[in-house]
């Protein structure tokens, strides 16, 4: 028991620490990451945490597998109205637990589809072309035959590499695709499949241009756009079902509140010629994909949407403001910013930045996080390899819930630029300029927030002495 109690206080005390160092002295700008709100987080550990609400649909009827699940169920339910909501489409898979098993879920579900009508005797094959963007080029790893299209695509014989075709990019901008070769790529390879999305995600995706072009095809491509990254931008940067996307992916943590699962949404109805595609999607997520779908974050997912749909304007607003203004500051300190400048280097949350005057991304960013300013590096769509990187990738998305304005990442820039182009220590700056931001915005303010946060604390914890000690150890720790 004593040695059991001296791990439990070492690791304890790292846990301090780093939550000390990571929600109090430094700024956190890494594009893929979000802290939920308190609600959220407590939502996290509540009961259904540690329970199982398997379910799936037969004969007409949604037939779930165990017993206790009401309220899961009801939660689960009322979290399809919510989504459905927020994109404004009728089909919601949430079962997911993160971005990528939603994209593989997606890739799963088309190789069962195309095989749907296949004859006696006829061998079962993948998908025979996909195009998506170029990990180089910024695409997501989850979209690539390394990731989660893994298995699911033909290989060419003559090669022996898998049949992936790559959007073409810009010469004068390498974020953004060259339609021109585009609709000449589509024309002559015909795709089954259409991946959009990133992960150095900065402007938008030519959807309507390519629905415009295979529309008309028989049978026609399926178009999924992997959002993980701008979830929570859907609408500012763009609606990608208004567009003629059918099927959206992504994770609920990076731009979206929090916390980390995935979701599949899609506008196929059951009057729509790729109709199966969606019974098969909901079949390759369970039981094709998961069994416990980690129930404590459904019910924070849930919390988080109401958040989402609430605060959705004025968040996205600030957002594109923040990001520019960043790319903007960040430009006039002297530092060299990817993306148009004609549409002020961004139109989402991302902001990426060259710095191969001053060493490697990935020594760069090692120096910021040294000075309290966490972000990652990047290879840039000219770059060989991740591991001389030229580029640092940041997200304003987290600082922003924090209450950062345009004024404040103009300041944060300033220090951005100490950092990377005179090697100055800005580390006691950075930890005093994060005190002016660790109230939590785009949720209920702290004072109506605190009345439910105690609430769940109190019921997570039925045992009442249990209760009474840890208030009793919280208050001593405040009061130090």
């Amino acid at each position: 028991m004593q040695e059991l109690t001296k791990k439990i206080e070492h690791l304890v005390k790292r846990i301090e620490s780093n939550n000390q160092w990571r929600q109090g002295e430094c700024v956190n700008l890494i594009p893929s990451e979000t802290t939920p709100s308190p609600l959220v987080k407590f939502c996290e550990i509540s009961d259904p945490s540690g329970r199982y609400a398997e379910h799936r649909t037969m004969k007409g009827k949604e037939v779930y597998f165990y017993q206790g699940i009401d309220f899961i169920r009801d939660v689960e339910e009322e979290l399809h109205t919510e989504m459905a909501a927020y994109f404004g489409c009728p089909r919601i898979e949430l079962r997911p637990v993160s971005g990528q098993m939603a994209n593989e879920v997606v890739f799963k579900a088309m190789v069962k589809f195309i095989n749907r009508d296949r004859k006696e005797g006829e061998p079962f094959r993948k998908m025979r072309l996909v195009m998506n963007n170029a990990l180089t080029k910024g695409g997501h790893l989850s979209s690539q035959p390394m990731g989660a299209l893994f298995n699911y695509v033909e290989e060419d014989p003559k090669t022996g590499k898998e049949n992936v075709i790559n959007f073409p990019v810009r010469e004068d901008c390498l974020y953004k695709a060259d339609t021109g070769k585009l609709a000449e790529l589509l024309e002559q390879n015909k795709p089954e499949l259409i991946v959009f999305g990133k992960s150095m995600f900065l402007h938008k995706e030519p959807v309507a241009f390519v629905h415009d072009i295979i529309s008309s095809w028989q049978p026609r491509p399926v178009i999924m756009y992997d959002m993980a990254h701008v979830l929570g931008l859907y609408g500012v940067l763009q609606e990608p079902f208004e567009e003629g996307a059918d099927v959206v992916t992504g994770s609920t943590h990076k731009t979206f509140f929090g916390p980390q699962r995935g979701i599949v949404a899609s506008t196929i109805t059951k009057e729509s010629p790729i109709s199966h595609l969606w019974i098969d999607i909901k079949g390759r997520a369970f039981p094709g994909s998961t069994s416990n779908h980690h129930l404590g974050t459904l019910v924070a997912l849930l919390m988080a949407t109401y958040e989402m749909n609430t605060f959705k304007h004025d968040y996205q607003t600030q957002i594109r403001k923040n990001a520019r203004a960043f790319a903007a500051a960040l430009k006039d300190a002297g530092i060299d910013v990817e993306g148009d400048e004609k549409d002020g280097f961004t139109d989402t949350h991302q902001v990426v930045i060259r710095v191969s005057k001053y060493g490697t991304g990935n020594e760069l960013a090692q120096r910021l996080e040294q000075n309290n300013i966490v972000a990652n590096y990047q290879a840039l769509p000219d770059d060989e390899t991740f591991l001389e990187a030229s580029g640092i990738r940041m997200g304003v998305q987290e600082m922003t819930r924090y209450g950062m304005t345009e004024e404040d990442f103009r300041t944060l820039a300033g220090y951005v630029a100490d950092v990377i182009i005179r090697n100055v220590d800005t580390r006691g700056k950075i930890a005093e300029f994060r005190k002016n931001f660790l109230t939590m915005h785009y949720c209920l303010s702290l004072e109506k927030t605190a009345p439910f946060v105690a609430r769940i604390f109190s019921s997570i914890f039925p045992n009442e002495e249990f209760f009474n000690s840890v208030v009793t150890n919280l208050e001593s720790l405040l009061r130090k």
